[in-house]
């Protein structure tokens, strides 16, 4: 019943503030104190209690006194962080404060004309963050400063979010005068003390939280842009040394993270039987951290190699305001530390995972879109981390979570924002050699994945997943095709056995990419054919001996490789072929093979009933505004060592013919390792003109075909067919030889030593960070921090300009 009045009273409070037509006085307490210190409501209830029509009608009709509620807001929170809040009903006031600030806050920003509210000075607000009406005009600090220092605070404030350690009941702690690093919520960087868990701690830092959230969302409400200058003015000060709680505060979210067990004892449905309050606490500190590692000031790469390079901090002008939490992120070193954080993220990365005996017995993370971007984030701007990741067997406990989310969301078209970040990581790590290398580990898991069952290493059920996302998904995912094959073509050299599965598999992908109505229909069509000719080149050339199965499709599939080399390019032959176009798309061209047996689904539609954010700015890497040759940086390596950049050439692909420019040579043959050509590439953003639109300003040619057929990679291919065809089919012929296994034996232990062309260097693709990947990366974080934030609805039907909102 007194839960009842309270609600009775605040929303009396909320209806009082919309009928005044006049402005009520920032000193009349008695009014402005209905809104937080005679109630005791949770947050959904002042979500219900206050209409976003209501807020929309003050801040039009009455907007004195939506400032003045705004300002007696954070003039609460100020003074509870001054005083440490000793009281239980202090607390409440401060948790109700926050509450409505959280509930108000997107709706001042929605509107052009009030974002800049909260960074004007406010009188009586001094530099030292406490509300003096004695302070100096001059000294006078903005309103969204004071509210994120005493947010800050709060989040250390003793009995209310950390554990007191006061040494009797008696003795006092002032909030203001404590080491915050002393109260780090739980152990791990930095830190070695892991206080005791309580649930009230966690649920007051969570509010906290979700205010803190909400002040630094004003960038959803903002056009997208790539414009480096365009930064979050709240993240910005947030992570600046104004903020004197920035490295505990960082390492308090990293450790609450990465410390974090879902699954705990393991109990069966011991979820369903208790409430897990650190579950919410993981997922905003995990948010918290995606939001503020946002590093404006210049490339990803270069906070990391500051932080590798300490003579590069003195040389270089720091370009913006240099964000703590990137720092301190970019300089996490130890081996513990950096194993603390990998284990962390592997565990919660493979909890979707997990299988048990009992249905729905485990406890099953949502935040998993969350972790890839803060994985990526942590490669991104420590590069020693990506290295631990990649020396350590762990970097395949990462591989399988992002194939199966790969292959789970390949057929929902609400999903290929997290298509996009998957391959992105994927892409990331391709780029070094000892990925590659760690792929040739069987893979003995049963995941639940719909893909053939087979006995192979973990680079053939990659090929599986991929092969299933070109050709079961969905059409959105094309432009994510050339980036698909430039991760097969940067682990070819280094796998040393392909399976017979997998390597039917991409012998099926260039069956369906050479057909010439596909090959004609798109001027970057081709472009896919060039880098599976790379990949089977690669494997032929410096992994022949363990890949007799791949040999053996080749053979087989002999036929495919003829009929490309003799590509007709005469322009009626072109025509006739666009004339018999196959309106299934790509993946059912004219191929024999049979996919039933993969238990594959066709795209469907978004599921119904749920939200779906279109990342209206680059939904897809389609939609970016800048080329492959605008955004792709070469570079190989020169005889001494050093990285040096060449120019680029018109087409992504260097076939082996024109590689005679590359300074060194790599003529690793199974065990032997020469020099990389290392080319450093975005291939990730490029235009692929799928629509019908897009292509009518373009037709194929004659001189089009001619210009890129003479440099298609099929010399290496069609020597070793020239030499073994001939032995196949006498062994054939002559033992009437019906069982393959035989034939397979032979090509085991054949060679081709001496008759192959002289080996090609090995290429690798690295991603390049660009302000279009930039701008798609931030576009897709809060794209899915809009989705998880439902109770309460945060930013439900206000004005988002970041990206469209589609409600099925």
């Amino acid at each position: 019943m007194g839960n009842a009045d309270t609600k009775l009273h605040f929303r009396k409070a909320v209806i009082q503030l919309t009928t005044k037509t006049q402005p009520v006085e920032a000193t009349d307490d008695a009014f402005w104190d209905q809104f937080w210190a005679d109630t005791c409501t949770n947050v959904q209830d002042v979500f219900a209690l206050v209409p976003a029509a209501e807020i929309r009608a003050v801040r039009e009709e009455s907007p004195s006194n939506l400032a003045t509620l705004c300002y007696k807001a954070v003039e609460r929170l100020v003074q509870g962080a001054d005083s440490g809040c000793r009281s239980d009903k202090e607390r409440q006031v401060l948790l109700n404060c926050t509450r409505l600030l959280t509930r108000i806050l997107p709706y001042i920003f929605e509107d052009a004309d009030w974002r800049g509210f909260f960074w004007s000075t406010v009188p009586g607000a001094g530099r030292s963050g406490r509300l003096d009406e004695d302070a100096d005009e001059a000294e006078a600090r903005p309103l969204a400063e004071s509210l994120l220092l005493a947010i800050a605070d709060l989040l250390f404030c003793p009995e209310f979010t950390a554990q007191s350690h006061k040494k009797s009941p008696d003795s006092l702690e002032d909030i203001r005068s404590i080491d915050s690093c002393e109260y780090i919520w739980e152990a791990g960087v930095g830190f070695a003390h892991s206080p005791p868990l309580n649930y009230v701690h966690d649920l007051n830092r969570t509010e906290l939280l979700k205010l803190l959230l909400t002040c630094l969302s004003e960038a959803m409400y903002l056009p997208p842009s790539s414009e480096k200058r365009n930064l979050n003015p709240w993240v910005a000060f947030f992570c600046s040394s104004e903020n004197r709680h920035a490295l505990p505060l960082f390492t308090s979210l990293l450790n609450v993270v990465c410390a974090y067990d879902p699954v705990g004892y393991g109990i069966p449905y011991n979820h369903l039987l208790f409430s897990d309050h650190r579950e919410q606490l993981v997922e905003q500190a995990v948010q918290i951290l995606i939001v503020a590692l946002e590093h404006e000031g210049g490339s990803a790469a270069s906070a990391a190699l500051q932080a590798l390079d300490s003579s590069a901090v003195d040389e270089q002008e720091p370009a913006g305001p240099n964000n703590l939490f990137v720092n301190y992120l970019s300089r996490i070193h130890r081996e513990e530390d950096l194993n603390f954080i990998l284990k962390g993220l592997v565990r919660l990365m493979n909890n979707p995972l997990v299988q048990t005996y009992l249905p729905h017995s485990a406890k099953k993370i949502q935040f998993h879109q969350e972790l890839l971007i803060l994985f990526w984030k942590f490669c991104d701007f420590n590069k020693k981390f990506l290295f631990f990741v990649l020396k350590s067997s762990d970097v395949l406990d990462v591989l399988v979570p992002i194939l199966f989310s790969l292959n789970d969301a390949r057929a929902d078209q609400s999903r290929v924002g997290l298509m996009h970040i998957g391959v992105f990581i994927l892409l990331l790590l391709s780029g070094e050699r000892n990925f590659g290398v760690r792929l040739n580990k069987p893979y003995a898991l049963r995941v639940p994945m719909d893909v053939p069952v087979f006995t192979g290493t973990h680079a053939d059920l990659l090929v599986l997943i991929f092969h299933k996302i070109i050709t079961c998904g969905n059409q959105r995912l094309q432009p994510l095709f050339d980036c698909l094959l430039t991760i097969i073509v940067n682990i070819s050299p280094y796998l040393k056995s392909l399976s017979m599965l997998a390597a039917n598999k991409l012998l099926h992908l260039l069956e369906a990419f050479s057909t010439p109505w596909f090959l004609f229909s798109s001027p970057q069509n081709h472009h896919l054919v060039f880098f599976l000719l790379e990949v089977f080149n690669n494997i032929i050339q410096y992994q022949f001996d363990g890949n007799c199965n791949l040999v053996y499709a080749i053979i087989r599939k002999r036929s495919v490789f003829h009929q490309l080399a003799n590509l007709p390019s005469d322009a009626p032959s072109v025509q006739s072929a666009l004339q018999r176009k196959k309106k299934s798309g790509i993946s059912r061209s004219n191929s024999t093979e049979t996919e039933s047996t993969d238990g594959s689904r066709p795209a469907g539609p978004a599921e119904p009933g749920t939200l779906k954010a279109s990342l209206e700015a680059t939904p897809v890497f389609s939609c970016v505004p800048l080329g492959l040759d605008k955004i792709t940086e070469k570079s190989q390596v020169s005889v001494d060592g050093t990285m040096v950049t060449v120019s680029h050439p018109d087409s992504p692909q260097t076939p082996a013919g024109s590689s005679a420019e590359a300074a060194a040579r790599d003529t690793e043959s199974n065990s032997e390792r020469g020099r990389e050509v290392v080319h450093t590439a975005s291939e990730v953003a490029r235009r692929r003109l799928s629509s019908v639109s897009s292509s009518a300003a373009w037709s194929a040619n004659t001189d089009w075909v001619l210009s890129w057929k003479a440099k298609l990679p099929l010399q290496t291919i069609m020597r070793l067919l020239q030499v073994l065809v001939p032995q196949v089919e006498k062994i054939c012929i002559d033992k009437g030889l019906t069982d393959e296994s035989e034939i397979l034996k032979f090509l085991q232990h054949g060679t081709l030593v001496g008759l192959l062309p002289v080996p090609h260097p090995i290429l690798i693709r690295k991603y390049q960070a660009n302000a279009g990947t930039a701008m798609w990366f931030r576009t897709y974080m809060w794209g899915v921090i809009y989705l998880r934030n439902v109770d309460p609805p945060i930013w439900y039907d206000t004005d988002i300009r970041l990206f469209e909102i589609q409600r099925i």
